[in-house]
């Protein structure tokens, strides 16, 4: 009996992103670090306090959430300003909230996994009910009753603090306080621990105003100046060097990536800025960011008016290929290597964005509108874990080899990125479900690709296959269709659509061509239509002698009887 296909989502336009965060470096002194490490460590403090006074607080309602910052905020403004302690608060809040939504998410993956492990052992070893399998042998079985065990006490843990409102936050990052037990694992001494740990804890965020000069009042960029000052608070007014309890750095401050953009909105609305502190190369940075005003998503109709590049996301590589209004693959497909395993996390960020850089130049150089991705989303296999059920394996060497191959797939990473890149040079990214794209492109796509480029893979196939669901079309190409209705045959696909363009000629299909004749059974061809049974006859008689010793008889020499 076949297996039952799940139904296919439809393709959306992804939202363009609601702003922007631009970095550059702080070339600063040894003055200018002194008042800024102070200044960090004061606030880093305050904010320390009241995030732990946040979180004892539990959970609350959108009254009692606006009634607790104007109480904290109140309580911090003596020890810095009344800006310092709004920005405080807000990244309080956020952190609550942040680490609120990483419990519920936990609760749900213990719930998935427990339930998982519990249905299969209701059935018997090696057995089958339904769709229910049991696991293999006895001592499996034993095991997995000992890791639901161990999934139970986890989840009664993560639900009590869910029902008392208690959530964990670290400042400074849970791993890196983790790693403060394993520093030979980690080949650090105690000393660079601790200045890591004290670089990551320092707060020095101001939130933009929109009403104010140059977009903020607390951290203060001026663009056509070239310079950047901090308001002190009270404790810290000594260190001034400006009027009131302003400090101004000694070095000069540009943005030579998008300076005009963050000098016009420092001009015209608010700005946010962030100053952090690297302490493996000793540099410090600031980060510019803004919101964009609203902008409205265009129609489908107006993005499969033109070409689309579609893109396959894999470990190590994106498979692209360029796509036609009409269905057909433009050009040889393109292999974009992505190799981020063993990197840190800025040399990741380096090559994914080099990566889509690459696929917004060839969208742009083939005149694309759009790029369609597949909507990636792997929630359910991380949530289950190893007892993730379905095709995937779930046990064994094989199921530890698809887990570390889903981590590695930078998913979340890839689409902000893309959809951050693709927004600066005018391009939309389409997401469209990536159901059975690689198992229907290998049958219906795989061969023809391969008569334009021999080193097209089943991942370029999956590709153009994501590429035509964007444009609101099918997998298969209709071949040998006996009648196409006039309205769907703008929209169908030719056959002879996979082949080089010649040089001079236009994009799209090129001139009409014969084919071989192929079986009936071809691979991705639909089955042939039932014929009329021919008339039956009568057994012919023997027409040509049988024994080939000598030349076979005429037939005008065989004598007629009555």
């Amino acid at each position: 009996m076949s297996r039952r296909l799940r139904p296919i989502a439809e393709p959306f336009v992804v939202a363009p992103p609601r702003g922007a965060r631009v970095r550059t470096r702080l070339r600063v002194g040894e003055a200018d670090g002194h008042v800024l490490r102070a200044l960090g460590e004061h606030l880093g403090s305050l904010a320390g306090a009241d995030l732990a006074g946040r979180c004892r607080e539990g959970r609350l309602d959108v009254k009692e959430r606006a009634a607790s910052r104007r109480e904290r905020k109140r309580a911090l403004t003596a020890d810095s300003s009344s800006r310092w302690a709004g920005a405080i608060t807000r990244s309080s809040e956020d952190a609550f909230q942040l680490a609120w939504r990483n419990l519920v998410a936990e609760q749900r993956s213990l719930r998935a996994r427990t339930g998982r492990i519990r249905r299969r052992l209701a059935v018997p070893v090696g057995k089958r009910q339904g769709r229910a399998r049991g696991y293999a042998t006895q001592v499996e079985r034993f095991e997995k009753q000992r890791r639901l065990q161990v999934l139970e006490a986890r989840l009664a843990e993560v639900e009590g603090r869910l029902a008392d409102g208690r959530v964990s936050v670290v400042r400074g990052g849970a791993r890196l306080a983790a790693i403060r037990h394993h520093l030979d694992e980690a080949g650090m001494t105690e000393e660079d621990w601790q200045e890591r740990f004290r670089a990551r804890r320092l707060f020095l965020t101001a939130d933009g105003e929109a009403a104010k000069a140059l977009g903020n009042e607390t951290i203060r960029f001026h663009p056509d100046g070239h310079f950047l000052e901090v308001k002190l608070p009270a404790p810290l007014a000594h260190l001034a060097n400006q009027p009131h309890g302003r400090y101004r750095l000694s070095c000069p401050v540009v943005f030579s990536y998008r300076g005009d953009e963050v000098a016009a909105q420092a001009h015209s609305g608010a700005v946010r800025y962030d100053i952090s502190y690297d302490p493996d190369k000793g540099r410090w940075y600031l980060d510019a960011s803004w919101k964009f005003p609203t902008r409205g998503v265009p129609s489908f109709d107006e993005l499969r008016g033109r070409r689309v590049l579609a893109v396959d996301v894999n470990a190590g590589h994106l498979a692209a290929v360029v796509v036609d209004p009409s269905g057909n693959p433009v050009g040889e497909p393109v292999t974009v290597p992505l190799d981020l395993d063993g990197l840190a996390a800025s040399a990741r960020d380096g090559r994914l964005r080099c990566a889509i850089s690459c696929l917004v130049h060839m969208a742009k150089a083939n005149g694309c509108r759009a790029i369609v991705i597949e909507d990636l989303d792997f929630a359910d296999a991380r949530e289950q874990g190893r007892e993730h059920a379905g095709r995937r394996p779930s046990r064994g060497q094989r199921g530890k080899s698809f887990r570390r191959l889903v981590s590695g797939i930078p998913t979340a990473g890839f689409r902000d990125r893309l959809v951050q890149m693709t927004a600066n040079q005018g391009l939309w990214v389409i997401g469209v479900d990536p159901a059975y794209t690689s198992m229907w492109g290998a049958e219906h796509w795989l061969g023809a690709l391969q008569q334009i480029s021999p080193t097209a893979s089943g991942h370029h196939a999956a590709a153009l296959v994501i590429g035509r669901r964007g444009l609101g079309q099918r997998a298969r190409r209709r071949e040998r269709c006996v009648s196409t209705p006039p309205a769907d045959g703008g929209e169908r696909a030719t056959d002879s659509a996979v082949w080089p363009e010649p040089v001079g000629q236009p994009a799209g299909l090129s001139g009409q061509r014969t084919r071989e004749p192929q079986p009936h059974k071809a691979r991705g061809q639909p089955h042939p239509r039932q014929r009329t049974r021919p008339a039956e006859r009568g057994p012919r008689g023997d027409q040509v002698a049988q024994d080939r010793s000598g030349p076979p008889a005429r037939r005008g020499s065989v004598p007629l009887s009555v």
